[in-house]
């Protein structure tokens, strides 16, 4: 029979526990445990914590008593990902010392920080962990540890565009009460992950007349929340567009893949869209915005893709000159900066020069609100 094992960490959160176990928590059979000379801290950067030998300290945690062989597989993928592995260790339970397991990462694979409070992290990561575990756990099946592990930051990022779309404001689109928990959803499949990953499902939803329509299966580019931002200037009256290689214009076949578009970026897991937005106009265009004008929450392509844009118009100063190009390196982003008039980009638009919707979008807006911001200026 295969040792109690000993959790420290975020598995101690229930919900994240019965999502990476795929059963109740109780049939492991959990008991309160410590491991002596050791502290539970923080991962530096990360939300996650890891196990370091302390003299004198103790790290709280919970002993899995009646963990069977399914549930450790599961444990092991899902902790395999972030380069955990099993050690034996001894733990003081009620009963007395008990030999148990533990996952702990090899000596210097992360920079310990600060102490690692379960509360704080359940208030902060708590419901965005549960949602990128449940995608991980479906690529069990198909994929390895490693594999995973590698695409793991894109996982969090359509995990935080799930919880987004728990939470914000949405209008009634549906006058009949359709939501979707009328959905009836039999399969779900990711047939395909890397940077972006594809799902299938297997469903039958409500029909206007009345009743169920047959089980079909539907497929979606599942991508992330995106914040996107035209910078303008109302003091001169200016906007900053940006030119870049685009792939998918480059795989449809169009002759110019090189796109003028406003700054956008994915929204990260654990990252609001507004702070998305900063970060991205300091990334891709070096401004830092005064503030941002909202603009507009929408889908691009509701019946293909899961994207969902976060339109803003960001107020800041634009240089006079431009010099040099903008991105980061480690994305390979090579991107060019243009400043404009206002009037000169719309030219383009009426021309039917531009052909980025978001960008498009935010010049539509701006050309009714226009003269506010700069009254406001």
């Amino acid at each position: 029979m295969s040792a109690p094992l000993f959790l420290y960490g975020t598995l101690r959160h229930p919900p994240l526990l019965e999502t990476v176990l795929g059963a109740p928590a109780g049939d492991a059979g959990a008991v309160p445990a410590a491991l002596h000379d050791h502290a539970v801290r923080r991962v530096e950067d990360e939300p996650f914590p890891m196990l370091l030998e302390e003299p004198g300290a103790r790290a709280e945690g919970l002993l899995l008593e009646r963990l069977s062989a399914e549930g450790r597989a599961r444990l092991d993928f899902y902790e395999g990902g972030f380069d955990f592995a099993r050690r034996q260790v001894t733990v003081e339970t009620g009963q007395g010392p008990r030999r148990a397991e533990v996952y702990a990462c090899p000596p210097g694979r992360w920079t310990p920080g600060a102490p690692f409070r379960l509360d704080a992290w359940a208030a902060r990561w708590g419901a965005l962990s549960v949602a990128a575990a449940e995608e991980v756990m479906i690529h069990r099946e198909q994929r390895d540890a490693d594999s995973v592990a590698a695409m793991f930051p894109m996982i969090r990022a359509r995990a935080q565009a799930r919880l987004n779309a728990l939470e914000a404001p949405a209008p009634d689109r549906a006058p009949q009460g359709f939501g979707a928990d009328t959905v009836r959803e039999t399969a779900r499949r990711i047939p395909y992950a890397r940077f972006y990953s594809v799902e299938e499902r297997d469903l039958s939803y409500p029909r206007f007349e009345g009743g169920y329509g047959p089980v079909v299966t539907r497929a979606a580019l599942m991508g992330t929340d995106a914040a996107i931002v035209l910078p303008y200037d109302p003091v001169s009256d200016r906007v900053m567009l940006l030119e870049q290689f685009r792939p998918a214009p480059y795989f449809r076949g169009d002759p110019r893949p090189w796109c003028l578009e406003p700054v956008a970026g994915r929204v990260d897991g654990g990252e609001t869209p507004e702070q998305a937005a900063l970060r991205e106009g300091a990334e891709e265009a070096g401004l830092s915005f005064d503030r941002l004008e909202f603009v507009s929450r929408n889908y691009p392509s509701p019946g293909s893709t899961t994207e969902y844009f976060h339109v803003y118009v960001g107020i800041c100063r634009l240089p006079e000159r431009v010099e040099g190009t903008g991105g980061l390196d480690d994305e390979a982003e090579d991107i060019r900066r243009h400043v404009m008039p206002f009037e000169t980009a719309m030219a383009l638009a009426e021309a039917a020069e531009l052909d980025v919707g978001p960008l498009l979008l935010a010049l539509y807006w701006l050309a009714r609100h226009r003269a506010r911001l700069r009254t406001q200026a």
